[in-house]
């Protein structure tokens, strides 16, 4: 292996492993706040990739579909719940909770239908594909997680598998079993020395370092970061002042729907995306979450890091094998949290 090889391999390596650490510190959250090991999480990577792929090809994208009968479902058990609440309150919040999850999705729905999508500029859309993924995130939580919020972490983790399982399929059904892949957003190019620098790989190192950068901030100076923070520290003491869990839970799912569509977007200019490419790609920063503990987002982070280098190296000396190279990993990292960490009972 000489320098250039080595330098390509880094490269690319730190490209995929800053994806991976975007997922991961997803990962971290959805745990911290809701005890939810997030499995679909990998499907809104692919669906977020799938999406904008059918837009660049001039295609009403299915999943604008799926976003309305979603949201259809959801202000159905929204009705439900504050009907047997507060029937007085139901009149006034109906306009809220139909504008929200019905018109939205329909207007979304309406205008994949109507726009030139092919002739729209790469950054409408890509707006537009967030658009229609990102409330996914909700309203999934609100159909499968909230109605047992308060259910253990084994149970939780069935219901991950079932939302998984049935999302992969509704995958199947609306994008079919062949691959996309998305325009790269530049062909631009550096050479420096015997190194050959993508701008497309500074684009996503970028683009996941200011989000980094956004999230730091977002939990450190917004009121509802710190709501999450202190739902992630303490479940019972967040509830008791004040408040929201249920809320808490619907922001964590719509801040991991985002950047697993943005992750998903990012990484279709390199490899090419099908309905269950997203649950090997979030899978590899699940394992860089496992280092931190599903609890540390930093170690994440740094583990994700290692995990895309790891992959990046083990495609060069044993490419057959990179897969089991970068999962075997994990073992180690799972022996040392087991024997390292006392037990504590779940908290209720």
């Amino acid at each position: 292996m000489d320098a250039s090889i080595f330098a390509v391999l880094v490269q690319d390596g730190i490209t995929t492993g800053a994806i991976y650490a975007l997922l991961s510190l997803a990962l971290v959250l959805v745990f911290s706040v809701t005890r939810v090991i997030l499995l679909p999480q990998g499907e809104f990577v692919a669906f977020g990739a799938l999406t904008l792929a059918a837009i660049q090809s001039g295609h009403a994208p299915q999943t604008a579909l799926l976003l309305l009968a979603l949201g259809v479902a959801t202000l159905c058990c929204e009705l439900v719940s504050n009907l047997r609440r507060s029937p007085g309150k139901l009149l006034g919040l109906l306009p809220k909770l139909a504008s929200k999850y019905l018109l939205f999705p329909l207007a979304l729905y309406l205008l994949t239908l109507n726009l030139p999508l092919q002739d729209l500029p790469m950054l409408l859309q890509i707006a537009l594909a967030l658009a229609i993924v990102v409330p996914m995130g909700p309203m999934v939580y609100r159909l499968a997680y909230q109605p047992l919020a308060h259910a253990s972490i084994l149970v939780l983790l069935i219901v991950s598998l079932g939302v998984h399982l049935a999302m992969v399929g509704l995958g199947l059904l609306m994008f079919g079993p062949e691959g996309s892949n998305t325009l790269p957003f530049t062909d631009a190019q550096w050479a420096i020395g015997e190194m050959t620098i993508s701008a497309q790989s500074l684009i996503v190192i970028a683009t996941v370092m200011a989000l980094i950068v956004a999230i730091y901030f977002y939990f450190g100076r917004s009121l509802s970061g710190k709501a999450l923070r202190a739902t992630a520290v303490n479940r019972l003491g967040a509830r008791l002042v004040g408040i929201g869990t249920n809320e808490a839970g619907k922001l964590a799912f719509t801040l991991s729907a985002a950047i697993g569509a943005l992750c998903g977007i990012l990484i279709a200019p390199f490899t090419i995306i099908n309905y269950e490419s997203g649950f090997l790609i979030a899978l590899k920063g699940f394992v860089g979450a496992i280092f931190g503990g599903l609890a540390s987002y930093p170690i994440a982070a740094a583990g994700a890091l290692g995990v895309g280098l790891i992959e990046s190296f083990s495609s060069f000396w044993a490419s057959s094998f990179k897969d089991l190279i970068v999962f075997t990993v994990i073992i180690p990292v799972l022996l040392w949290r087991s024997l390292g960490s006392n037990h504590i009972d779940e908290e209720a």
